[in-house]
């Protein structure tokens, strides 16, 4: 046997005896993710089969959707392992994280679905990812959440304060992911965009948000003006962020339901948006600073309107 040969042979026998420890590694989760389960429900049984499913270590994997995406990091991919409207398709975690994952695994599997994660070696995993993304050693195969509806999402129900926040043409998935995380600190009951000059849910943006993504109903619209028109006809005050306007927000009272509008960055409101808002207000800012980021002025003006 030639020295080429003998080292494509060692090659190989090396991946093989990587991946069987890989096995051996989710099914050494599965027994403690079984473990786990029964000390925290007594009444839990956990048989052999079971047990061999989790952390299954899976060599060929069919080619994933052109609509399916990764989610990374630990708040993002825990979040969505608990939201009923996403489909889990696959759960990465490398060996060297798995045991951190144990009780939090452990949980979602009693309350809120069942779980098969896959132990992988970490370049397995950082393959589907984008690169020097932080991922904690943990990804998710999903798809994207289904659209929501302005007519479920923003009926304005009685003796209850309303707050939506409406993007227009912001296409930068971090400032997004940002906003949406902000959103949800500040109890805002949705976010509805354009769907053309909004950017696809992504890892990256979810990851942003921070497992925001799960919890606030992004609505996304074909045309903004109608939609905008719609929130007035519910009972809505449509109010524009605007720098050069002349109300500050400390002076704007317009009452508890808010349908407030941001424009992208640098190009603010496009004037047909402006035409559809009852009254464009301010941020309060010195005059030697022009602008704040959009993620930045969206969390200072949800406070606002959140007290």
């Amino acid at each position: 046997m030639s020295k080429k040969n003998q080292k494509a042979q060692r090659h190989v026998s090396k991946r093989s005896k990587t991946r069987e420890k890989a096995r051996e590694a989710g099914r050494e989760f599965g027994r403690e993710l079984g473990k786990q389960e029964a000390r925290e429900n007594p009444g839990y049984h956990h048989s052999g089969s079971p047990a061999a499913d989790h952390g299954k270590f899976k060599a060929d994997q069919p080619p994933t959707s052109g609509k399916d995406l990764w989610l990374f990091g630990k708040h993002t991919v825990l979040a969505a392992l608990k939201n009923p409207d996403r489909d889990i398709k696959r759960l990465l975690v490398t060996k060297r994280s798995a045991e951190q994952y144990l009780t939090e695994f452990s949980a979602i599997n009693q309350e809120f679905r069942r779980l098969n994660p896959e132990i992988v070696l970490p370049e397995q995993l950082e393959k589907n990812l984008p690169a020097d993304c932080v991922h904690q050693s943990i990804a998710l195969l999903t798809s994207p959440l289904p659209n929501k509806q302005i007519a479920e999402y923003c009926e304005i129900k009685n003796d209850e304060s309303h707050l939506l926040l409406i993007l227009d043409k912001v296409t930068d998935p971090h400032n997004v992911g940002a906003i949406i995380r902000s959103a949800a600190a500040f109890g805002t009951r949705a976010i509805i965009s354009t769907d053309r000059h909004s950017p696809p849910e992504s890892g990256t943006l979810a990851k942003s948000a921070s497992g925001a993504l799960e919890i606030i109903p992004w609505i996304r619209v074909t045309n903004l003006s109608r939609a905008l028109d719609d929130l007035a006809e519910m009972g809505y005050w449509r109010l524009g962020l605007d720098g050069t306007a002349a109300l500050s927000i400390k002076e704007a009272d317009f009452g508890k339901n808010i349908a407030l509008v941001m424009g992208a960055e640098g190009r603010g409101l496009r004037k047909g948006t402006q035409s559809h808002c009852d009254a464009l207000i301010k941020l309060p800012i010195q005059r030697t600073v022009e602008s704040l980021n959009v993620s930045n002025a969206a969390a200072i003006a949800l406070y606002e309107f959140s007290n």
